[in-house]
């Protein structure tokens, strides 16, 4: 049984998923697979190889073929190096970004909130408490506005400046009958 080791194509329209599985050959590009050594994802930054180096170099020693696109990826990763003794063995993939843990972030959160005081919790007591001197406060201001006020607290208006910003409007054409009555032509 001749064997190959090849992508298998998956994921969406526009952003493709690999993986590198040992197939036989005379099998569909998509069709059932031996086993699955790696995984490739062009379409992260930086690009996604994960190679398993000892079942490569096994599946490579039995005789497996790698198609043209596996045989880059293992270049690589430098297992095609190990298995020809050629060149350096190290691996020239960038590593991945750490990515961003949800459950630590949230675990981080809840420690954070139970540390937090209780000042600011509210029961339905306390809610209610509130709400009654809401109520209350309306009626001490609005019998504050009805007393007479001393002269500190009044604002004083002045007059509007004649200043180049404030334009002048002539008495007769600020009225609507003066502009009613202007003969049409």
């Amino acid at each position: 049984m001749a064997t190959k080791i090849r992508l298998m194509r998956l994921g969406k329209i526009r952003t493709p998923y690999f993986r590198i599985v040992v197939i036989d050959s005379k099998k569909a590009r998509n069709g059932l697979s031996i086993e699955e050594i790696g995984r490739y994802a062009p379409g992260n930054e930086p690009s996604l190889v994960e190679v398993n180096s000892e079942r490569a170099q096994h599946w490579l020693k039995v005789g497996a073929q790698p198609s043209a696109a596996v045989t880059k990826l293992f270049k690589l990763t430098g297992d095609w190096a190990k298995f020809t003794g050629e060149g350096s063995t190290s691996s020239t993939v960038a590593p991945q970004p750490a990515r961003f843990d949800k459950k630590a972030n949230y675990e981080a959160a809840v420690k954070a909130a139970a540390n937090e005081p209780a000042e600011g919790a509210t029961t339905a007591k306390q809610k209610a408490q509130d709400k009654l001197a809401k109520k209350s406060a309306p009626k001490e201001e609005v019998a504050k506005a009805s007393e007479p006020s001393t002269g500190s607290d009044v604002a004083e208006v002045s007059e509007p400046s004649t200043g180049s910003d404030v334009a002048e409007v002539p008495a007769e054409a600020a009225t609507t009958d003066a502009v009613s009555e202007t003969p049409s032509e």
